[in-house]
């Protein structure tokens, strides 16, 4: 493939590359050398599960592996002890080497939903920083100033408001940027919140007599919320292990401003054809093509029928799964307790916002007492049959 054509896929959707020269160079050296470059992406396993947001870079990722080059997924398990404070306001919680290990399991076996894995390569950064000393670390603070640190955005917001910032996430850019100096990676991939960590990496790899490496920068993606950037702590994520249905539904609750942002980003789609299209139409080819890539086009197409089933004919779900109770119980436990909300404090959240119904009353009581056989519906698309045997 041409050079200028491999250049056009790789900056669709993307928000800068530093630099454009830099990576027609190492394009063309790759092809004249048939050596496949280096894409190194990294991943702080702080949370089990990869939804819609992580795949934007994912699928860069698998773009740049259809084009012939290897990726090395890094799983930052030594930096995320440290806790990474890219576009945060104050400093992440580290996690337990245990909790890293199971996160770290779950995130290969989903990237496998986007990658091809047998271009892939999965390294932890443990690998070479528990066989460092304290004196090898220390002595990578020397290809970075204090003046540097201060001037990165977040921690600048950070000071001007008298909040803390501690010496050891002064480290983390230091020790990201030296995983870049492992792999010798040729193109690092990250969000625009990472620009300050991939520029470290730039430099520390000149530093260590190696070619720096070309960023590219890629949009953060906003949750269902249309505001906020997708996150499961917010509530807003679409995960890619969501069943059909509930992730189809998610789908369709974004607005129609976004809904071409996520073309962009999540698909390979003709935008100017996107375009012309009815917005509940484009909207409704989205959520089954997303739905497609992480389940079946059988599912998908069941996941479409249900959606328009229950919200265009306003009808029930075919298969409401049945709960059996013995004697009356508070609504809030029967919703936490089967399962309809991960936690009471979401219960609760729904019931203040008058989204969980039971037989057609709207329910804002937590304290709602439910003594009687119905259907119970949480949100816009979990739905509950209640059978109530009472002895």
């Amino acid at each position: 493939m041409e050079i200028e054509q491999q250049l056009k896929i790789i900056k669709r959707g993307a928000v800068e590359i530093i630099s454009e020269e830099e990576l027609v160079k190492k394009l063309d050296e790759s092809r004249q050398k048939k050596r496949p470059l280096r894409i190194k992406a990294g991943f702080d396993p702080t949370a089990p599960d990869i939804h819609l947001g992580h795949t934007v870079l994912l699928r860069k990722l698998r773009l740049l592996q259809d084009l012939g080059h290897t990726v090395y997924f890094l799983i930052g398990d030594f930096t995320a002890r440290i806790g990474d404070p890219s576009g945060r306001s104050q400093m992440r919680k580290p996690l337990t080497k245990r909790g890293i290990l199971k996160n770290a399991q779950t995130y290969k076996e989903q990237v496998g939903k986007v990658l091809n894995l047998k271009r892939l390569k999965t390294v932890f950064n443990s690998q070479w920083f528990d066989q460092m000393s304290v004196t090898d670390i220390l002595k990578l603070t020397m290809h970075t100033t204090v003046s540097q640190m201060l001037a990165r955005a977040d921690f600048k917001k950070r000071l001007e408001k008298n909040e803390e910032v501690s010496l050891l996430e002064f480290m983390y850019p230091v020790l990201q940027g030296y995983d870049s100096v492992v792999i010798k990676s040729d193109i690092e991939i990250g969000g625009t919140d990472q620009i300050f960590n991939l520029l470290v990496g730039r430099d520390l790899q000149r530093d260590f007599g190696q070619t720096p490496q070309v960023i590219i920068t890629l949009p953060l993606l906003e949750g269902t919320d249309g505001i906020n950037k997708m996150s499961k702590s917010l509530g807003n994520y679409i995960g890619v292990t969501e069943k059909p249905q509930e992730m189809f539904g998610k789908i369709m609750s974004i607005s129609d401003e976004l809904m071409l942002k996520y073309y962009t980003l999540l698909t390979d789609e003709d935008l100017d054809k996107i375009k012309k299209m009815h917005p509940k139409e484009a909207k409704l080819r989205l959520a089954e093509m997303i739905v497609t890539q992480y389940h079946s086009d059988k599912l998908a197409r069941a996941a479409r029928d249900e959606f328009q089933r229950i919200f265009a004919k306003h009808q029930l779900p075919r298969d409401i799964p049945v709960l059996q109770i013995t004697g009356p119980r508070r609504i809030i436990e029967v919703i936490t307790e089967s399962g309809l909300t991960k936690s009471g404090n979401e219960s609760r959240r729904l019931i203040r916002q008058g989204a969980v119904i039971f037989n057609n009353q709207k329910i804002k009581d937590e304290n709602f007492i439910i003594d009687c056989s119905g259907i119970l519906k949480v949100g816009s698309r979990r739905f509950l049959n209640i059978e109530i045997n009472i002895k």
